[in-house]
């Protein structure tokens, strides 16, 4: 079975950091991707980066952009998320996802279990 294990959050104040882990197992895909999403309370899941054993990196969406790296050691299907100047609007529940094929955009996918990132002010 596959299954994707997302760990490294916490509580962290304003401007600072955390790095995310995601280990995914149970799978031979040659061609995949991990991406990480975030869900704040009350709002819908987003994306937020996304990194293809042959496209690179995708970045759901530009706020993180210059804050927000992701990282991969696809050797160990794991995939490291490293956020830096924290905002309390960073605030959610990370997930990853297990994304089939080589675009980050592709909708199949598996999920971990998330990880709570609080960012106080």
């Amino acid at each position: 079975d596959v299954q994707l294990q997302a760990s490294g959050g916490g509580l962290v104040q304003a401007g600072g950091s955390l790095r995310l882990s995601c280990a995914a197992s149970g799978f031979t895909f040659d061609n995949y991707a991990i991406g990480w999403f975030r869900q704040a309370p009350g709002k819908e899941r987003e994306g937020v980066l996304c990194i293809s054993t042959s496209e690179g990196v995708t970045y759901y969406q530009g706020s993180v952009k210059g804050r927000f790296t992701i990282s991969s050691d696809f050797a160990k299907n794991t995939v490291y998320l490293r956020m830096n100047s924290l905002k309390p609007e960073d605030t959610a529940v990370y997930y990853c996802a297990l994304i089939l094929g080589s675009s980050c955009y592709y909708e199949s996918r598996y999920w971990g279990q998330g990880t709570l990132v609080t960012v106080s002010s």
